[in-house]
């Protein structure tokens, strides 16, 4: 989507000129006085001045102006403090400083936890340490070296006062040892502190030091400021002008907030309004819309980057060292092999099958299980094989040993799984390569930083280094290599604060609600106000002021649109940011226009499916196989005469099938133990019960977390059942057995199934000393439910299909309800033989018109298709309406 080549720009530019290129008020025309103000006694060269940016994406941009407007070839410096710092010297960290890097920092922090004596809670407390200390660091590397023990001393009152309170104890002892860590570290920019300390022969100082303020302070540039004195000046970046042309968005949820941002971008291109500048916001927005953007072949410059934990090359990474765990499950061991290239992906997916048949959870479980001597001789070799190959591999990581030596052992488990030619030569895994030291050259750097420290010898288990890698990948920040040549994007990603002196023709503003935007944002760290003011960190009222004067700067762009959403993920309102809600109380209005190109498009519906069969013959028939006959016919020809089945989970949360599932197993281990040792008083029945329950959870392999919700309503099932029980025997029914297998020929067909118990009872008649069989099928579901099976008995296939596998002519049947809150209710059929001898015959009818060709219509009707496995081969979704 582009616009007219000759209109290309023309806005920004136009921008651009006014902000910086202005003879009288632009940027360069100010720097340039600002230099001639400043005193020298031999004259000011411009190379001999020195312009502290707010941030480090100006920097280019004023040095192209500067050549530009500038007379002459020479320019001042333009730095930020850090590159300025760089510059200077090459600065080498003590074993003890604070570096800004998450994987060294997140080691000393635990250090200090531990001579503080805290070490139990190290691996809890060390992220929140490094995040204090991160925001104390800004503080305290704005004050001179020679100063800092000082303003270490005032903050230590500061601290020391009202931190006497028992509950805030650990808060207390985190925030002082983050003290003591950022005032007597040293930092990179000290050396600033160094080069212009008053030295009449110093090579390299500046004489003239111009500060452009920011949105916010920066307590090192002014700071760096006072000691050049009337050397310095400060500059205000911020301009004053009118707003631009503001278009409001308000969107449904996320997903239409992202199209919306993503159109609202394509037409400023699609007008020649380029570059176009969206603010980053909101992380997962932010990243839907560059995906949409991409589709479109849009040219992205990303300033703003996504969290390095969060890319692929992380995941690769991840699933290694969690596969690689003594408690590892089949699922993280599936997840692992299948993204490992070194494994032959067949014999993947034939683990993979036989662990979730066999439903085998945990990898130790499989390794040690005999399950493999199973199967075909072929199919033994080969699961044998790759089973000793990924626990040989799994092995090289399970002993302790130095940091150092799981970098190396990391680093070989990649190469021999065939991961590491998939992180050497991407953009984000080579980030990561270089964040977790992985390659041989930056391992020798940080042995050298460790070597003074005790995480050169210290040996660390698999769950720490995992849990060191993690916080490593958490803490750094994937910033996605930028168009070839400067200039060519069509579209920034950047956050908001650096739309300040930007010249974008125009910006799109995603994101903008009441949680993604607040007016005043909540300040970092655990610090009180008081404390916040005297360590010289940024209180609540300078960060409002900061986010207000962003808007305020992004809103003069020419163009702006403006986008929130009503709800969020889960469905709750939304409000606008009470920014937003002042544009709309000052009369702009949300636009009625839908930013989308509308197109027609035409629809191709698919019709409902009619297989037929014939040459599938069913020889065996299931109840649960007739009930899918009578809900839809497509199910049963897919399920059942095609044999396509779902793929089990081997992990799930527990449910009310597997409530059910376990209930079952227990009244059959109960009744067969009552039958063996008869104990009519109810106390004995109840410890039975409890000694069946513990037996059907060990069968199950349900652990003791996963048995809380059935422990929480047994005693009430419990108690309602033995009240049945006695109320059942009390009409003379006698257990005869439970969980039986049956089958009935009939004709060619075979009814099967498992009768979930079978009792005795006296037949009809006063006089009668006949036995007769009671059909009884336990039910967990509500009372209602079960009575509905029998009201209409047609309808019903389950108590008939069960008394077909029996032979007997006279015989009862009945739902048992078993209540989770306590009531156990019989729900009888009355007329189970009568129905049973209609349901045979329409079982006959049925499979001898599917066995002549007779369709087998997808019905797509009520509530069987909300769970039904072939919902996806049936394509109801997609069906003609008419």
């Amino acid at each position: 989507m582009t616009g007219d080549p000759d209109s290309m720009n023309v806005i920004a530019k136009s921008h651009e000129s006014v902000l910086w290129l202005d003879p009288a008020s632009g940027l360069i025309a100010r720097i340039a006085a600002a230099m001639g103000r400043c005193t020298s006694p031999k004259g000011l060269f411009p190379a001999q001045a020195v312009v502290l940016l707010p941030y480090a994406q100006l920097m280019p941009l004023a040095q192209k102006l500067w050549s530009r407007a500038g007379p002459g070839g020479f320019a001042p410096r333009f730095e930020t403090t850090l590159n300025w710092a760089r510059t200077l010297q090459g600065f080498v960290p003590g074993p003890d400083d604070i570096t800004f890097d998450a994987a060294r920092d997140g080691l000393t922090a635990q250090t200090l936890l531990e001579r503080a004596g805290l070490g139990a809670q190290r691996a809890a407390l060390a992220g929140r340490l490094v995040q204090c200390a991160h925001q104390l660091a800004a503080a305290a590397g704005a004050v001179a070296p020679q100063e800092r023990p000082a303003w270490l001393a005032r903050a230590r009152a500061v601290l020391a006062a009202g931190q006497d309170e028992p509950l805030l104890a650990l808060e207390a002892a985190l925030a002082r040892i983050a003290l003591e860590w950022a005032g007597a570290s040293q930092y990179a920019t000290d050396a600033l502190f160094q080069a212009l300390s008053p030295a009449p022969d110093r090579v390299g100082a500046p004489s003239c030091l111009i500060v452009l303020e920011g949105f916010q302070l920066d307590p090192l540039a002014q700071a760096l400021q006072a000691r050049m004195g009337a050397q310095a000046i400060s500059i205000a970046l911020q301009a004053q002008a009118p707003s631009g042309s503001i278009t409001l968005h308000a969107a449904r949820d996320l997903e239409d907030e992202a199209q919306r941002a993503a159109a609202c971008v394509l037409r400023h291109i699609g007008a020649g309004r380029t570059p176009v500048a969206l603010a980053a916001t909101d992380r997962v927005l932010t990243r839907r819309v560059r995906a949409m953007l991409d589709a479109q072949g849009i040219t992205i410059r990303d300033e703003n980057g996504w969290t390095l934990s969060t890319t692929r090359a992380a995941a690769h990474v991840m699933s290694a060292l969690r596969a690689c765990a003594w408690d590892a499950s089949s699922d993280a061991v599936l997840d692992w092999l299948k993204n490992a290239p070194a494994f032959v992906q067949g014999q993947v997916l034939q683990l993979e099958r036989s662990l979730r048949k066999l439903g085998i959870q945990s990898w130790r479980a499989w390794s040690a299980s005999g399950s493999i001597a199973n199967l075909t001789p072929r199919a033994a070799a080969a699961l044998t094989a790759l089973t000793t190959a990924v626990n040989d591999l799994m092995q090289t990581l399970r002993a302790t040993r130095p940091l150092l030596q799981w970098l190396q052992a990391l680093a070989a488990l990649l190469q021999a799984s065939g991961q590491w030619d998939l992180l050497a030569g991407d953009a984000a895994g080579d980030k990561l390569l270089a964040v977790l030291r992985l390659n041989p050259g930056e391992r020798d750097t940080l042995q050298q930083s460790l070597a003074p420290t005790v995480w050169a010898s210290r040996r660390l288990g698999l769950p720490e280094f995992t849990v060191w890698v993690n916080d490593a990948l958490e803490a750094a920040s994937f910033v996605p290599p930028y168009p070839q040549q400067a200039g060519d994007e069509q579209v920034v990603i950047l956050p908001m604060p650096q739309l300040l002196a930007r010249p974008f023709a125009a910006v799109v503003l995603p994101g903008c609600d009441e949680v993604r935007l607040p007016a005043s944002p909540e300040p970092p760290g655990p610090w009180t106000a008081a404390q916040r003011r005297a360590l010289g960190l940024p209180a609540r009222e300078a960060l409002a002021l900061a986010v207000r004067a962003a808007w305020r700067q992004a809103l003069q762009t020419p163009h702006s649109d403006v986008l929130w959403r009503h709800s969020d993920d889960t469905g709750e309102p939304l409000l606008p940011s009470p920014l937003v809600q002042e544009l709309l109380l000052d009369g702009l209005t949300p636009t009625s226009l839908d930013p989308r190109e509308h197109r027609a498009v035409p629809s191709h519906p698919d019709p409902r499916p009619l297989p037929v069969a014939p040459g599938l013959p069913v020889r065996r028939l299931s109840a649960s196989a007739y009930e899918d006959l009578r809900r839809c016919p497509y199910r049963f020809f897919a399920l059942r005469q095609l044999g396509l089945q779902e793929a089990e989970e081997l992990e799930g949360a527990v449910d009310k099938r597997d409530f059910g599932l376990w209930l079952h197993e227990l009244l059959k281990i109960f009744h067969e133990a009552l039958k063996e040792a008869p104990a009519p008083d109810l106390p004995a029945r109840a410890a039975m019960l409890d000694v069946a329950a513990g037996q059907a959870t060990q069968r199950m392999g349900l652990g003791q977390d996963e048995f809380l919700p059935f422990a929480a309503a047994w005693p009430q099932v419990r108690g309602g059942y033995l009240d049945w029980l006695a109320r059942h025997e009390a009409t003379g029914a006698v257990f005869e057995a439970a969980e039986v297998a049956r089958e009935q020929p009939l004709g060619e067909l075979t009814l099967v199934g498992r009768i979930d118990r079978i009792d005795q009872c006296a037949a009809p008649g006063p006089a009668s000393k006949a036995a007769q069989a009671f059909v009884i099928d336990y039910k967990t579901e509500a009372l209602g439910k079960s009575r509905d099976r029998v009201r209409e008995p047609t309808e019903d296939t389950q108590l008939a299909f069960y008394a077909a596998l029996l032979s007997h002519d006279t015989l009862r049947a009945a739902y048992v309800n078993v209540g989770e809150k306590g009531a156990t209710t019989t729900v009888e059929e009355p007329a189970v033989v009568e129905v049973r001898d209609a349901l045979i015959a329409g079982i006959l009818h049925d499979l001898q018109r599917i066995a002549a060709g007779a369709a087998l219509p997808a019905l797509g009707e009520g509530s069987a298709c909300d769970f039904c496995a072939a919902r996806g081969l049936c394509r109801k979704d997609f069906w003609d309406a008419a």
